[in-house]
């Protein structure tokens, strides 16, 4: 079987429903289906939070990051910490722990270390995408952050299938970043029920292309993801560039006041980077 037919019948799998995740995921799925019903009560939503213990654990630390704690004594509780974040964070980290147990499904030392790699990449990419949005594309901050954590989905399920396609994390990876990525990234979030306006920001960033100026919610991931200073380790391995943004980005934004934003916001990012760490 060639790269693009193994990539096709990964996708395919995905597409089937045949992700697998570990056996609390079910109640990870259910609180992302409790946040998206309109008659979900705090306190239902937060007893199914306190269910999955490495959920429960982000959204306190999420919830005490320089990023979200202004002012105020520090969240010791599930409750307080929803109360401070609103039901999309907690969806999207949902969606974090959902990734995690994508990583964790690697099954060599060497993919092991490559999607350890890819989550932290993910995680500067979600801190920066959320300052980006809020400081220079003026778009939903959250919806941002949410975007940057699943970004690369199909990446770690790649990693996770790789052992079954021995040559795919070597020769495969020319062919990842275009078809590739867009095959089986967009078949992965469509099973993680990822919402429309996320997932065609996610298309927009495989694409590759810089508005200026920058304007929509692909345009943060496509700032974010090059000023990341930890590189996709898949992009790395297919010789990729960051899509093509080194030429635009000082076209997009004047570079005095990219620095400026990001030095006033490092904290932010500093702390939601240490807040996913897990």
């Amino acid at each position: 079987m060639g790269v693009t037919g193994a990539l096709e019948r990964i996708a395919e799998d995905a597409a089937r429903g045949n992700l697998v995740f570990s056996s609390n995921a079910e109640v990870v799925l259910g609180v992302q289906r409790a946040v998206d019903d309109p008659d979900c009560s705090t306190d239902k939503l937060c007893r199914l939070i306190s269910a999955e213990p490495m959920l429960s654990t982000r959204i306190v630390a999420v919830a005490n990051s320089v990023a979200y704690r202004r002012a105020g004594p520090a969240s010791a509780d599930v409750k307080s910490a929803v109360s401070r974040l609103g039901f999309r964070n907690v969806r999207t980290l949902a969606a974090a722990v959902l990734i995690r147990q994508l990583r964790d499904m690697a099954r060599t030392p060497e993919h092991r270390a490559l999607a350890r790699e890819l989550w932290e990449h993910s995680a500067h990419v979600a801190a920066l995408a959320r300052v980006i949005a809020q400081k220079i594309v003026r778009l939903d901050p959250d919806t941002a952050f949410f975007a940057g954590i699943v970004h690369e989905a199909g990446g770690f399920y790649l990693i996770a299938r790789a052992a079954s396609f021995p040559d795919l994390l070597t020769e495969g990876l020319g062919e990842w970043e275009g078809n590739g990525e867009a095959i089986v990234g967009g078949a992965v979030l469509r099973e993680l029920d990822v919402p429309d306006a996320v997932l065609e920001a996610v298309e927009e960033l495989w694409e590759g292309y810089l508005r200026y100026p920058p304007v929509r919610l692909g345009d943060a991931l496509l700032l974010a993801e090059h000023l990341s200073p930890v590189e996709s380790p898949l992009a790395r391995l297919g010789g990729m560039e960051h899509r093509g943004v080194h030429a635009d980005i000082d076209v997009a934004i004047d570079e005095d006041t990219l620095k400026h934003i990001l030095a006033e916001s490092a904290a932010d990012v500093k702390s939601l980077i240490e807040a996913l760490d897990f």
